[in-house]
């Protein structure tokens, strides 16, 4: 595996995951409403099928260990995307959701911590929708760098044997 594909996987990574969050902050939000549960069930629904069409691809790929980390390069961010827009249209819909009012900013900044376990406080749910996507988005991080990475290594080293690379 040459250094130019190490490269161009390590790029399309950083360009997905840029993409998304430039996305993040062009989604309209003036029209949140109480809709937010149907926005996340759908929102969790498509993440789900992209993290198995990612397994499927680095089962097929003859460069399994570099399309996993383009797999992950997509999956994690659009994870925090989802529940980074799910937290801005709740700050929208009721201000008193958290400690204090949320932008999408805030919201990005809110996700990333609960994501990293940081728990730095400055920000926390306080109503019990905000409380109840909070414990929802912990699970689903557990899921992501837990059984996600799991599944997408155990299909690199599948993908590695069947084309018959020893480290893919």
């Amino acid at each position: 595996m040459g250094r130019r594909a190490v490269a161009a996987s390590l790029t399309r990574s950083v360009v997905s995951a840029a993409l998304l969050v430039v996305g993040y902050f062009l989604v309209p939000l003036e029209r949140a409403d109480p809709a937010t549960w149907i926005w996340l069930t759908i929102s969790l629904a498509v993440w789900a099928v992209v993290c198995v069409r990612q397994v499927l691809a680095v089962l097929a790929s003859p460069t399994p260990r570099l399309r996993v980390v383009e797999a992950l390069g997509l999956t994690v961010p659009l994870l925090l995307v989802v529940f980074a827009l799910t937290y801005a249209a709740l700050g929208r819909v009721d201000a008193a959701a958290f400690t204090e009012p949320i932008d999408r900013v805030d919201a990005l900044y809110f996700t990333v911590t609960v994501f990293a376990t940081v728990g730095i406080g400055d920000i926390a749910p306080v109503s019990t929708t905000a409380r109840v996507v909070t414990t929802l988005q912990m699970v689903f991080g557990l899921v992501a760098v837990g059984l996600i990475a799991r599944v997408l290594l155990g299909a690199a080293s599948v993908s590695s044997r069947r084309h018959g690379h020893g480290d893919g």
